[in-house]
């Protein structure tokens, strides 16, 4: 089924969240890796218009993805996600080109993924925080896990990365194109100045 159902968190102790997602019997399904990301868009930017991405994702493989426009309920999001592996990145790059879309932003992550009772746990150090992202079957299933991890629920985000990279530019008068780990080398980016709350405060506290 093309649906994708997840939900974020930020995290203040991301080692101590990978010790009880370990802890809990999670599977390693991908090792850390570095993600690379292009979103493009016509130059009238009507895909975002819609609220649809079209992404070209470059780790281990190769990945053409298409999402429609998200939807909150029962507090996580949910949105027509179609995905497929590609074989040449270049060339999947120079196919959308040729049909009038351009790569209008970039973005990088660095992805650990595991898989916990159905739902994939994907630990992700972004170039401006920590975040834990669960995506399941159901709000259900990712709430369950999000509970046996020790994550507080209420302090769960359903804003994607580029979107709280956008807002993280107003706030703080940002003049950059790309969310890459380059362009914040020497930033203290702070929970606050994403407007979030560490989903694992509680363990924040035990570490400082």
């Amino acid at each position: 089924m093309d649906q994708e159902i997840e939900v974020k968190f930020y995290l203040a102790s991301p080692d101590a969240l990978r010790q009880r997602v370990i802890a809990a019997g999670a599977e390693l399904v991908q090792p850390r890796v570095l993600e690379r990301n292009l979103r493009f868009d016509t130059e009238a930017m009507d895909l975002r218009a819609k609220a649809q991405v079209l992404r070209l994702r470059a780790d281990q493989t190769a990945r053409l993805t298409f999402k429609g426009p998200g939807q909150a309920r029962e507090g996580v999001l949910e949105r027509q996600e179609i995905e497929f592996e590609v074989s040449d990145f270049g060339a999947a790059r120079r196919f959308l080109e040729a049909l009038g879309y351009r790569a209008y932003t970039s973005y990088e992550k660095l992805r650990e993924t595991f898989l916990l009772d159905g739902v994939q746990v994907s630990l992700d150090a972004m170039p401006f925080g920590f975040f834990a992202e669960l995506e399941g079957p159901s709000a259900g299933a990712i709430r369950a896990a999000a509970d046996k991890l020790g994550l507080d629920w209420n302090r769960r985000l359903t804003a994607s990365y580029l979107d709280q990279f956008e807002a993280l530019k107003a706030r703080l008068n940002l003049n950059a194109d790309a969310l890459t780990f380059e362009g914040f080398r020497g930033l203290t980016i702070r929970a606050e100045d994403l407007g979030v709350l560490p989903a694992d405060a509680a363990e924040g506290k035990e570490n400082r």
